[in-house]
């Protein structure tokens, strides 16, 4: 069975790479382009984050939040103290940064592995300065279209992890983590930005990959506009946001077509996600993300409705 796909990935990897030598100036364009976004737009936004939560999580910053907060969510979603700390992180971060924060406290013993693979149900929150600045003001035209994207997927999220409660085990033993009595805080920070660069290249990589193939589909079987738009988010999330901001269609539609987008994340955000979670299932993430798209879009189409 490996035989043959291994014989699949290589005829597949053949073929793409005919059609990069044969189209050297679209795939070149397509690549600055790619860079472009990933420098403008990706790692403004998730640079700092990746850092400071990396720097949270190696410092308990559970410990430092009042405790009606944490036990009100913890009792809310079923989970323990050490899930709380990843769900205040990934509101701030967003994706792939979630999954960097439940992968680094599952290495330090933080939070078990059935209770990481549960978080991944529900744990999928978009860069709100992204959503609110990029999607809403420089997209959409609309911060307030920005807002109710962001308030969809909170609210779809949120309601996941409700349905799902009774399904987490939570983490019995109350981790504490004492990587700051062992290291200096320079120690703990140099290491947060490397590993924060690294993540920001793997990133890099596979949206530039996924541009390429998209832009090679849409330009060999010559489809545009909102075909292409589609395709292009299908396969990477920000690039077919951008093009969804040229449609000459309704902000209505606009707004449920970025909501669904977003809440999903692109089959670039998924591939991000299996190469940072490693050994962790990946299974829960997709039915989170199956499940939060359609509650999200109906969800934003009721806020929709009652701001305009």
């Amino acid at each position: 069975m490996k035989k043959y796909s291994n014989l699949i990935i290589n005829l597949i990897t053949f073929f793409i790479l005919i059609l990069i030598l044969f189209n050297k100036s679209l795939v070149s364009t397509t690549i600055t382009s790619s860079f472009y976004i990933w420098f403008n737009t990706l790692v403004p936004s998730m640079l700092p984050m990746f850092i400071l939560s990396d720097i949270l999580i190696n410092y308990n910053f559970i410990e430092y939040i009042p405790k009606r907060i944490t036990n009100f969510i913890r009792k809310l979603f079923n989970i323990s103290n050490n899930s709380v700390l990843i769900l205040f992180i990934s509101c701030i971060s967003g994706f792939p940064g979630n999954a960097r924060a439940l992968k680094e406290a599952y290495d330090l013993n933080l939070i078990s592995k059935e209770e990481v693979e549960h978080l991944l149900l529900f744990n999928h929150f978009p860069n709100p300065l992204f959503v609110l600045q990029t999607v809403g003001v420089f997209y959409l035209k609309d911060d307030i279209l920005g807002i109710i994207i962001l308030v969809s997927i909170y609210i779809s999220n949120t309601i996941i992890g409700i349905i799902y409660r009774r399904k987490n085990h939570p983490t019995k033993v109350n981790y504490i983590t004492n990587i700051n009595k062992s290291q200096s805080f320079m120690n703990v920070f140099s290491n947060s930005i490397k590993k924060s660069i690294n993540t920001l290249l793997m990133i890099s990589g596979i949206v530039t990959s996924f541009l390429i193939i998209s832009t090679l589909i849409c330009h060999i079987l010559n489809f545009d506009g909102i075909i292409a738009m589609f395709i292009k988010g299908i396969l990477e999330m920000t690039m077919g946001l951008s093009l969804l901001s040229y449609l000459d269609i309704s902000n209505f539609i606009k707004l449920i077509i970025a909501t669904f987008i977003i809440s999903f994340g692109g089959i670039s955000i998924h591939l991000q996600i299996i190469s940072i979670l490693e050994d962790i299932s990946y299974f829960k993430y997709l039915k989170g993300r199956i499940i939060g798209s359609i509650i999200s879009c109906l969800i934003s189409i009721i806020l929709f409705i009652i701001f305009f």
